[in-house]
Order: C-alpha cells, then sequence, then structure tokens
C-alpha cells in the first residue's frame, strides 16, 4: 500500500519540486516570464542575496520574489515563431 501511495503521489511531487527549483535558480537577465498573479514581463535583474529579481512589463518595473515566477515564456514564443 505505501510502495503504491509511493509512486503515485510522493515521488510525481517530488519531480515537480525539483524541475520548479531547477528554474528558479536557471533564471538570468533577458528571460521572458510569467508570474503567479499572471503579470508578463521580462527579467532585468535579479538579487541573489534576498532572493528577488525586477521584471519589466508594460506599466513599468516591478519587483517580486522568486518564489512568485511560475514559467518561463522565453522558449514557447521562439518555438512559436518556428510555427
Amino acid at each position: 500500500m505505501f510502495g503504491v501511495m509511493f509512486l503515485f503521489l510522493i515521488l510525481p511531487q517530488q519531480r515537480r519540486a525539483k524541475r520548479e527549483r531547477n528554474f528558479k535558480n536557471n533564471l538570468k537577465k533577458g528571460d521572458l516570464i510569467v508570474t503567479k498573479g499572471g503579470i508578463h514581463g521580462k527579467v532585468i535583474e535579479i538579487n541573489d542575496s534576498n532572493d528577488t529579481c525586477v521584471i519589466e512589463t508594460m506599466a513599468g518595473k516591478v519587483k517580486v520574489e522568486r518564489s512568485l515566477i511560475s514559467q518561463e515564456m522565453s522558449k514557447q514564443r521562439s518555438s512559436n515563431g518556428k510555427k
């Protein structure tokens, strides 16, 4: 019973958390991102000391916690442009 629970619940959650942690650690200037609140922007500054970054949106610059960044749009936009 524990083995089935581990395979279907715990292991996928650990993999997802590892992917998210790697994504947030590999952010760099110029990446197009979306925050968990739905704000689209471009990373213009990363501050490792307090784990924040500054993103540029159409309305101006916004300082957000790295944990609020949901996904990167740079790869999706480049693949959509090739079609």
